[in-house]
């Protein structure tokens, strides 16, 4: 089986040649672009199985890159940015992106967010043999019959902690911001729901998570959003 495809889209030499030469030394395939019509060429012929995008392009912003390659794929992107300010952040995954790391960065960081990137790449793409049944761990989401199992007891969900944890599930390994939640979930953005979307998440996690302050399935980034962790499935 070959190895996947990252696509690199970095202007500075330096840290292209760093991401690049780690690519390399994991055996991964990768292709690079130093602008973004470049990278969205590359994305349209050469279908990689994860974009490693910079924001700071010289000839169009990585947030306008983004919006347009999510009008036709949901391949994964991981943006690698200076950029720190969570204003930022919150910009670029509500455009579409799936993570973010801030420069400079960490090889190990770097590798390790690859894989979270891979594994929801690889998720999706089997979701199709699994969309009637959503099985993380020892949680359970039967989508048909509407009803979410731990350990094989069924959960007894709210409606709105259903569609919560739906959302989540549906998008496992990626950080959803408030604002995408909020809009998903009650159709809207106010101030005021965001209080409510903290109640029903804190509530959410009491009935799934056996201890809240180590959790296993939600993951909260402060300021940002929430993400729903992968825990490796029963045989």
């Amino acid at each position: 089986m070959n190895k996947p495809l990252i696509l690199v889209v970095e202007d500075d030499s330096a840290i292209r040649n760093l991401i690049t030469t780690t690519l390399e030394t994991q055996s991964y395939r990768f292709h690079t672009a130093q602008n973004g019509n470049q990278a969205i060429s590359e994305t349209a012929s050469q279908n990689p199985d994860v974009i490693l995008l910079d924001l700071g392009l010289p000839d169009m912003d990585g947030l306008d890159i983004i919006k347009k390659i999510r009008t036709w794929t949901n391949v994964p992107i991981l943006v690698v940015s200076a950029r720190g300010e969570d204003r930022d952040k919150i910009e670029a995954l509500d455009a579409g992106a799936d993570d973010y790391l801030v420069k400079p960065f960490s090889v190990e960081e770097l590798l390790a967010r690859l894989r979270v990137a891979l594994r929801r790449m690889y998720f999706s793409r089997t979701a199709d043999a699994e969309k009637a049944v959503f099985t993380n761990g020892d949680l359970k989401i039967d989508y048909a019959s509407g009803c979410a199992c731990l350990k094989e007891q069924e959960l007894h969900l709210t409606p709105i902690e259903y569609k919560l944890l739906v959302l989540l599930a549906q998008n496992a390994g990626k950080v959803l911001t408030h604002t995408y939640i909020l809009k998903n979930v009650w159709g809207g953005a106010a101030e005021t729901d965001l209080a409510s979307l903290r109640v029903f998440m804190a509530t959410l996690r009491k009935k799934i998570e056996t201890d809240t302050t180590q959790p296993k399935y939600i993951q909260t980034h402060v300021g940002i959003g929430y993400r729903m962790l992968r825990q490796e499935n029963k045989l």
